[in-house]
């Protein structure tokens, strides 16, 4: 039987050596109620044997039943008739049997019936779930709204809601955009008005909705009558009932397993979460970034099954008498391929750490309020690092993504651009993950703020304070005249204080930064491994000349196409 977590070597690799000892002490409170569930492990070697056990049901669900089912679910489409939406049955068998594994509850904590597993966790078991099918990882990695709910709602919201989407009876989606409010979420219009009773109100249409047939969503609304900022908006819980209609599903280019809906709230009963005026500002920017982080693991799992794929394929076929793998432009291709997705695949367990570790310490400063003055400090540093990483890791995994699936395509030739073969679905799949959850240039200006203000900077001095590189010495060298690349361009854009010349060259200021974490985070990979250090070798050989090029590029001060460009899009004559 397959088993896409046990037959993944990087993926143990990672699960052997990536340190969790303080998102596990944090995620288990210190251990210090161990004694109050049966199903709570004792010590940290009890916590990873857990992660381990429970990632292997993952594996072998995604590997031997989702997987098989994966070419049909994209056949079939979820379907829309009379009012109603359809998952495809190779969707509703695969959640049928994660939640007979109790795995619908994935992050959702044990005293509600959760597992209480940790983001690093989710995303490598959201990575894991989308290899076998992108689709599905929608419908089994929004169960992360609840977590929403979790952090901010009330005591009775949490003990109502949590404990059905831990069963599996209940699924969700986040009912954000609207058709004249993608990026922009502060133009959202969908109007909260309270009852004589003050009972909440909802009437308006979404639009772009995930899984938005599902039971409970969270809705944004403008609940501040006369506001047009985003300081009007609030989030509320919306339950399933006759006043909401799904007006449509969206006909997709790929993901089609999962319904994208479009929905008409025709003055609906919601309940606010949290507080008013914080929707957006607060709330709608946490799930979002948990969003965000989970379409970084969908983007490197969907790679992971094309390069498998691609590498397979180019083994078997023969041209010129000879395997086309034994080609130098064709195992270049791969090589880069296998390089691009380990480097990937480093940042977004890194960043599942960080917020692990953010997320946590908000916790026990919770539980534990005398403790708040010790942790204020590392809770400021690792929000820093949070809002850095989160948008470096989805745009990055999601063009890495996009670039593995086109590559997988022209290995395989002429059948590539056929469906007898799966490259054709995992590239229409990967399509969507550089758009949605935030485009690839909205997490560049939302990673922009972090790189100028040095957050960059501190976090790679921690890796060369943290870890001794001696070892490695030749190769780290080279991984330090990358950095020393990025920060000559960020002083000079600094120093330049030209907001128009920033924004032109966010794009290439973000590339450079994400090459340079990649280099730090595959040398620190390669004191584990004699084959990880040729793995940074590789990526480092060719993204040192990427940053020497930009750099000069950003050095010449060229306007010519900020000063240009009307001229050539503009113009007709």
């Amino acid at each position: 039987m397959d088993n896409f977590y046990r037959d993944n070597a990087d993926i143990l690799f990672h699960m052997r050596n990536q340190d969790l000892t303080r998102v596990i002490d944090l995620r288990e409170d210190g251990f210090s109620n161990k004694e109050d569930s049966p199903y709570a492990p004792k010590d940290q070697a009890d916590t990873l044997d857990n992660y381990d056990r429970v990632l292997e049901i993952v594996g072998e669900i995604a590997g031997s039943f989702a997987a098989p089912r994966a070419r049909e679910v994209d056949e079939e489409g979820a379907t829309f008739a009379d009012g109603k939406v359809t998952y495809p049955k190779g969707i509703r068998e695969t959640i049928a049997r994660l939640n007979q594994a109790d795995l619908a509850g994935f992050t959702t904590a044990r005293e509600y019936g959760g597992i209480n597993m940790p983001m690093s966790i989710f995303s490598t078991a959201i990575e894991i779930i989308s290899r076998a099918d992108a689709s599905l990882m929608l419908v089994f990695g929004l169960q992360g709204l609840s977590d929403t709910i979790g952090k901010f709602g009330s005591k009775e919201q949490k003990e109502r809601l949590l404990p059905r989407f831990a069963s599996g009876e209940v699924m969700g989606s986040m009912a954000l955009t609207e058709p004249d409010s993608g990026s922009d979420l502060q133009s959202v219009m969908l109007r909260a008005q309270h009852d004589e009773d003050g009972t909440w109100r909802l009437n308006g249409v979404k639009r772009f909705i995930t899984n938005g047939c599902g039971d409970v969503s969270l809705v944004m609304a403008r609940s501040e009558e006369g506001s047009t900022s985003g300081r009007g908006l609030s989030l509320f819980i919306y339950e399933r009932d006759q006043d909401m209609k799904v007006r449509r599903i969206e006909h997709k280019l790929g993901i089609k397993g999962s319904p994208t809906c479009e929905l008409q709230f025709n003055n609906a009963k919601a309940e606010l979460l949290g507080k008013r005026k914080l929707g957006l500002i607060k709330y709608t920017i946490y799930l979002m970034n948990g969003a965000r982080l989970a379409v970084a693991a969908q983007s490197v799992g969907i790679a992971e099954a094309a390069y498998r794929d691609a590498y397979a394929y180019a083994k078997d076929r023969d041209q010129f008498k000879k395997p086309i793998c034994d080609f130098a432009v064709i195992y270049e291709m791969l090589t880069d391929m296998k390089v691009a997705i380990e480097a990937a695949r480093s940042l977004v367990y890194e960043t599942s750490r960080i917020v692990d570790i953010k997320e946590g310490i908000e916790d026990r400063i919770e539980k534990h309020p005398d403790r708040a003055a010790d942790l204020k400090a590392d809770l400021k540093r690792y929000t820093k690092l949070a809002s850095l990483f989160t948008p470096l890791a989805k745009s990055s995994a999601a063009e890495m993504a996009n670039k593995v699936c086109y590559d997988a395509i022209q290995i395989h030739g002429g059948v590539g651009f056929t469906s007898e073969f799966n490259v054709e679905r995992y590239y229409r799949d990967a399509r969507i993950t550089n758009i949605y959850e935030g485009t690839t240039q909205l997490q560049a200006l939302a990673a922009m703020g972090g790189i100028i203000a040095g957050v960059v900077s501190e976090r790679l001095s921690e890796y060369e304070e943290n870890n001794d590189f001696s070892s490695i010495t030749e190769l780290f060298q080279a991984a330090q005249k990358m950095r020393s690349h990025l920060e000559m361009a960020i002083s000079y854009i600094k120093e330049k204080a030209d907001p128009v010349y920033q924004e032109f060259h966010t794009t290439r200021l973000v590339n450079m930064t994400t090459d340079v974490i990649h280099a730090y985070l595959l040398c620190r990979d390669a004191l584990h491994s004699e084959r990880k250090k040729t793995v940074a070798q590789l990526f480092i050989n060719k993204a040192n000349l990427r940053i020497k090029s930009t750099l000069d590029y950003i050095l010449a001060d060229d306007h010519s196409l900020i000063d240009l460009h009307a001229e050539v899009i503009d113009r007709e004559d």
